[in-house]
């Protein structure tokens, strides 16, 4: 008889935890037990990738009327209401998170509602007071969001909170100059919200290509909203003068995440935050009715036991893993945003896939973080794939840069200033297509097709071989015939 109670039990039901735990089981054949103390889908699923996409698909509304009227249409502008569409919201992460719980189920996983935490290298101790063995054990508790070290930082709001609000705010600073920050402040930017936001860098989305960077930079200060970069916060204060305005009962609690006991990321049912009044570097001095800070997130190991049982961990708090994502102690791997690699839930997956193929289907299968494809869903959307000109320069093989930007015919016709960029990044000597770039209305779907070409080498001629689909706006990614300029 087995030692074990399972042979393996995974710490998180976010979405790389829940695919490794079912197929495991499902296709394996391996008893699995899995925990998880908040919802189940996780950060993307719950607090992250699916609604913010659902809040982009409602605020890409605000100017339909608009460009319909320019297109020979009667129209006319309406008003956007959050409760009905938080209601609609509400209804789909409860559905999901059914789905998710459904999966687990089907494939004979047993899951447990509870905060686990590890007595030792084989042992997973329950908030539920219940204690099982387990051959080996995943963790894929994800991250959070984290407040700057700041004065009053309880008053602003985080990542998670922005799904729970009762009512929108009238006007909001975000802070912060990566894809979430920039995502939410074109989301309520476009939801009619009056958006500030303060970048303490030189420019917006750092590690992407200076070019985009630039170009959505601009098109966010045309579409009204009030970006500072260089600007940080001196001061965040309740504002004992200023009339409350438009925050309606506040945030609701949002509870805590699994690994970091101590994170509350939200305010308390009906508790006001706002109106707030803040000072910033550039010599302002504004009120608020919220405060959002997008400052980052960290890996939640917080208070799970990891380091006690010999787990290694980073700078960060992640936990040190090799190629197969198994950590410093040979029965606990780890998978996801906790282990500060790739944060996004495709990665995520991928690790549980090949997690699950190393240690249960005796297919050492170590997980590729090469060219991986991600999207910023601002407006207009950003698509990348491969390095962007600035690592290009590092590079010791000299490359030439493809590049145009122009105006796109459908919002060109309506008397738009838009315009959209589409970047090619060629390796001179190889001739691979080493990079993909492109700003553009749906460029999440576009760079999901060029990344196939640029996974598979693809090379500058080839590009050039593929007749284009006209008239399109991706078609100038095959009839670009020159470089610009070489790096």
């Amino acid at each position: 008889m087995s030692d074990f109670d399972y042979d393996l039990f995974v710490i998180g039901g976010g979405s790389g935890g829940v695919r490794a735990a079912r197929v495991a089981a499902g296709e394996a054949g391996a008893k699995v037990g899995l925990a998880e103390a908040d919802r189940y889908g996780g950060t993307c699923v719950i607090r992250g990738c699916v609604p913010k996409k659902l809040m982009v698909f409602a605020s890409s509304h605000a100017h339909a009327a608009e460009e319909a009227v320019a297109y020979g249409w009667s129209a006319r502008e309406g008003s956007f209401d959050w409760s009905i569409f938080h209601g609609k919201l509400t209804e789909e992460l409860d559905r999901l998170e059914t789905v998710y719980r459904n999966l687990l189920k089907g494939s004979g996983v047993d899951a447990f509602d509870a905060r686990a935490r590890l007595r030792d290298p084989h042992t997973v101790e329950l908030s539920s007071g219940e204690v099982f063995r387990a051959k080996h054990i995943l963790v894929s508790t994800g991250g959070h969001p984290v407040r700057p070290d700041i004065d009053n930082c309880e008053l602003g709001m985080v990542s998670d909170d922005i799904f729970h609000l009762e009512e929108l705010p009238k006007r909001i600073l975000i802070v912060g100059g990566g894809y979430i920050a920039c995502e939410f402040a074109c989301i309520l930017n476009g939801l009619g919200v009056k958006v500030t936001q303060f970048y303490r860098g030189a420019q917006i989305l750092r590690g992407f290509d200076g070019e985009a960077r630039g170009l959505i930079a601009d098109h966010m200060r045309q579409i009204g909203i009030d970006l500072h970069v260089g600007t940080n916060i001196v001061e965040m204060c309740p504002d004992e003068d200023a009339p409350e305005a438009g925050m309606g009962a506040g945030v609701q609690e949002t509870g805590t995440h699994i690994g970091d006991s101590s994170i509350s990321t939200g305010q308390h049912p009906g508790k006001r935050p706002g109106p707030i009044r803040v000072k910033g570097t550039n010599g302002q001095e504004q009120v608020f009715d919220a405060v959002f800070f997008a400052t980052g997130r960290s890996p939640s190991t917080g208070d799970m036991g990891l380091e006690e049982a010999g787990v290694k961990l980073g700078k960060r708090g992640e936990i040190v893993v090799d190629q197969y994502s198994q950590s410093s102690v040979p029965s606990v791997y780890a998978i996801g945003d906790v282990t500060n690699r790739v944060a996004l839930t495709p990665v995520a997956i991928r690790e549980g896939m090949a997690f699950v193929e190393t240690v249960f289907k005796g297919n050492p299968t170590p997980v590729d973080h090469e060219l991986i494809p991600s999207a910023v869903f601002t407006q207009p959307e950003y698509g990348s794939v491969g390095i962007t000109e600035e690592e290009a320069q590092e590079l010791d093989e000299t490359c030439e840069i493809y590049c145009t930007s122009f105006r796109p015919m459908r919002t060109a016709f309506a008397g738009k200033p838009d315009r959209v960029l589409m970047k090619l990044i060629v390796g001179q000597e190889s001739r691979k297509v080493l990079g993909c770039h492109i700003v553009a209305p749906e460029a999440g779907e576009l760079i999901q097709l060029a990344g196939v070409a640029v996974k598979m080498g693809a090379t500058k001629e080839d590009f050039d071989r593929t007749v284009a689909v006209h008239p399109t706006m991706s078609e100038e990614l095959v009839t670009m015939r020159a470089p610009v300029r070489t790096a």
